[in-house]
């Protein structure tokens, strides 16, 4: 009997033991890496998930060849390499393939892409002559070594089938829709607004989810396709006569676009006028919708978007225009824009993203992340 309990009592440390010895091993096979594009959040995901930031150099030569050295062994790990996309986009897409190829080298067990912010997102249809970067940067992302991919709010959602390896594109509407419930005073009275028809699907889901009505801005100017001209645009020939056709064989002239003035389809009078969009890059056509709501009657105008480039002399235009506030998250290190311009806010992702990574090194459903979630792009 004795001989039961003892047995019994060894046993159940034996268990209890076995479950420390896997939590800890659960932790410890966690390592995130991260690159020079966004250091900031790569610190925050860390501290979320309570774990140290594995060694990782990485660096430019003399002659602009990019170095990456990794001071811990990372045999049989599970890495998270975190790298969105900035100003200096090209030098980012290398140090990620870089860093995911010595990895990969290195024998970890899965490497996981933590891309908040999905450089040449835009380039994902076919124009003129030129090509679908994304898919060639799914490519080489896929051949480097990445096995996952972990993003925000791609440009088109269907980016993801470019991708042989699973992609997870997490929504930021969540945390700008609550923004707008606690933040923006007297929310009730605003309006959605789209600045193009393009973007009506995703101004719809907000105005949806806070019960607003919606207005959509209509004949944004903007140089259109057929201006430039390459050779495509030259006539064709037209042979004198068919073979088989006693009339003339040709091609039909396409009848020219014409772009009509800007206006807003919607009311706006009185009324807090809020824009929303996936990202927001080059101020101008922002500016321009500002103007022409204010023009119609808004008394507050509100920008809200996930990926906060702000390239060129944009804190400048937005200082300058009728915009009242520029609300973005921090997928992209902004903080020079925000000194030059008092009008940004910014919104703290880090911890879906540190939920996101969570999720998946435990093998447990994302499905929570993406409950009551299904923004159109």
């Amino acid at each position: 009997m004795l001989l039961n309990k003892t047995s019994s009592r060894l046993v159940g440390q034996t268990n209890f033991s076995r479950k420390c010895n896997m939590e800890n091993n659960s932790t410890s096979d966690i390592v995130i890496l991260s690159g020079n594009s966004h250091p900031e959040l790569a610190d925050l995901i860390a501290n979320r998930l309570g774990v140290r930031k594995g060694g990782c150099s990485v660096y430019h030569k003399t002659n602009r060849e990019t170095m990456v050295e990794i001071a811990d062994s990372i045999r049989g790990k599970n890495i998270y390499i975190v790298q969105t996309g900035t100003k200096d986009v090209n030098n980012n897409i290398m140090e990620l393939l870089i860093m995911a190829y010595a990895c990969k080298t290195s024998s970890a067990r899965s490497i996981v892409g933590v891309i908040p912010y999905l450089p040449y997102s835009k380039q994902c249809k076919m124009r003129k002559r030129g090509c679908i970067v994304t898919k060639l940067l799914a490519k080489m992302m896929c051949k480097s070594g990445l096995t996952h991919i972990i993003t925000m709010d791609l440009h088109q959602k269907e980016i993801q089938g470019f991708y042989d390896c699973p992609v997870d594109n997490l929504r930021a509407s969540p945390f700008l829709l609550q923004y707008i419930q606690d933040s923006i005073p007297d929310y009730r009275n605003s309006v959605i607004v789209a600045r193009n028809p393009g973007s009506a699907k995703k101004a719809t889901s907000y105005s949806e989810r806070l019960r607003l009505a919606i207005a959509v801005i209509h004949g944004e100017q903007k140089e259109a396709e057929s201006d430039e001209v390459d050779g495509r645009y030259s006539p064709p020939c037209l042979p004198s006569r068919s073979r088989t056709m006693d009339v003339p064989v040709g091609v039909p002239v396409h009848p020219a676009k014409e772009k009509p003035p800007i206006n807003v389809v919607g009311d706006v009078g009185g009324r807090i006028a809020i824009m929303v969009d996936d990202m927001i890059d080059d101020v101008q056509s922002f500016v321009a919708a500002a103007e022409v709501l204010k023009e119609c009657g808004a008394y507050k105008i509100y920008v809200l978007a996930t990926h906060g480039l702000l390239s060129s002399d944009a804190p400048r235009l937005i200082e300058d225009s009728p915009i009242d506030e520029v609300v973005v998250t921090n997928t992209v290190p902004h903080e020079l824009q925000k000194m030059q311009c008092n009008k940004i806010k910014t919104i703290d992702i880090s911890v879906l993203l540190s939920e996101a990574i969570r999720r998946i090194h435990n093998k447990e459903s994302m499905s929570y992340l993406f409950k009551n979630v299904t923004l159109e792009d």
